[in-house]
């Protein structure tokens, strides 16, 4: 009898224990819960560096292509950083408006492989949008696009000076939720537009004829763009084979827009000692058909002339077509030489072009017309 009332009196004695400890609990948390009320702890703020960079504030980008510029350095700032481009302005404090004009640009929506069937295909992957000429994208690069051409923005002045009206300077606001920071004086210094590659038929300064580097003040001496590639061409009267260097030019290259295309042609031309045009098929080793990366191929007895997309090439990847950035056509032929043997030559360029229109791309020999007859 005694045991079974001590069980009971050691049953109520934990009963009114666990309650004090639940009052007591509930009296710890409730002075807290006021006090989160009261004191209420702010969320943590992102952090945004002081030294935010970029490697360089100097850009000198061509006028007439797309050009990506600058490395951003975060220096551990909480990503994402949001950037815009603020207080535009020439030197002497006036404000720079002509780089926000707006215009349309060819924009990648589908990834260009150079296996494309047609100018269709390859415009499936694109699209036209219209964007500001300079603008600086999410990840603080800036992007000048092709759209900005000489008659829409003033390039460097042709006898290099560096005039401080003249000069282009901008600011970089950098933020997050934690702060912003003004990156200052970033400049850009325009060259002209050259609307092909390589260029150094023209001046870089005027646009116009480059002069003779071994005699530039010689009004009737002037640069060329000489062939990439000129292997095994005789001379049919000089039997000697042609060359082309500072000191010799036998061939050279003229790329240059023609009349009457279709707004989106190219043609290839060549031209004898007497500037008459002489027959493509005379390269009777050329692979026509995987030349360009261009479609509707027309044969002539002046010309060979393809339907292309600009620019050329679209984009830097290595395709059968292009390598490097640049475009590669070779032109071959094979003729027999003495002893019988099969003499194999050669003629090349790698080039760009990057404006859209209508451009033939012309090889002349300028002193000796090729032997392309059998010995």
């Amino acid at each position: 009898m005694s045991w079974v009332l001590n069980n009971e009196r050691l049953e109520k004695m934990n009963f009114n224990l666990n309650n004090n400890r639940i009052v007591f609990l509930l009296l710890f948390i409730s002075p807290l819960a006021g006090c989160k009320k009261i004191f209420e702890v702010p969320a943590e703020k992102e952090y945004i560096s002081n030294k935010i960079s970029y490697s360089s504030k100097l850009f000198e980008p061509v006028l007439g292509r797309t050009a990506l510029m600058g490395t951003f350095s975060a220096d551990n700032s909480t990503q994402p950083l949001t950037f815009s481009i603020a207080n535009a302005r020439y030197g002497d404090g006036r404000p720079m408006t002509d780089l926000f004009k707006p215009k349309e640009v060819w924009v990648w929506t589908g990834a260009y492989d150079g296996k494309e069937k047609s100018l269709e295909e390859i415009n499936s992957k694109r699209r036209k949008e219209v964007h500001p000429l300079f603008e600086v994208r999410s990840s603080g690069q800036f992007i000048l696009w092709s759209s900005a051409t000489d008659d829409l923005v003033a390039a460097r002045k042709a006898d290099s000076t560096n005039l401080i009206q003249d000069r282009r300077f901008f600011d970089v606001k950098v933020s997050n939720s934690g702060g912003e920071v003004i990156i200052k004086d970033m400049e850009l210094k325009f060259w002209r537009e050259r609307p092909y590659e390589p260029s150094t038929d023209l001046n870089p300064f005027t646009g116009k004829v480059a002069p003779h580097p071994g005699d530039p003040r010689n009004p009737n001496k002037r640069d060329y763009i000489r062939p990439s590639r000129l292997s095994n061409i005789i001379g049919k009267n000089t039997r000697k084979a042609l060359v082309t260097d500072d000191n010799t030019k036998d061939v050279v290259v003229y790329i240059r827009p023609f009349s009457g295309g279709n707004g989106h042609s190219l043609r290839f031309k060549f031209l004898n000692k007497d500037s008459v045009a002489m027959n493509p098929a005379l390269f009777n080793e050329t692979k026509w058909d995987l030349l360009v990366h261009g479609f509707n191929r027309k044969s002539t007895a002046e010309y060979v002339q393809y339907d292309v997309a600009y620019p050329i090439p679209l984009i830097n990847i290595s395709t059968p077509y292009a390598n490097s950035g640049k475009a590669n056509v070779n032109f071959v032929y094979s003729r027999i030489g003495f002893g019988g043997a099969r003499e194999t030559g050669t003629l090349g360029l790698d080039f760009s072009i990057y404006r859209e229109g209508d451009w033939e791309i012309v090889f002349h020999f300028r002193n000796d017309n090729p032997k392309f007859e059998d010995e």
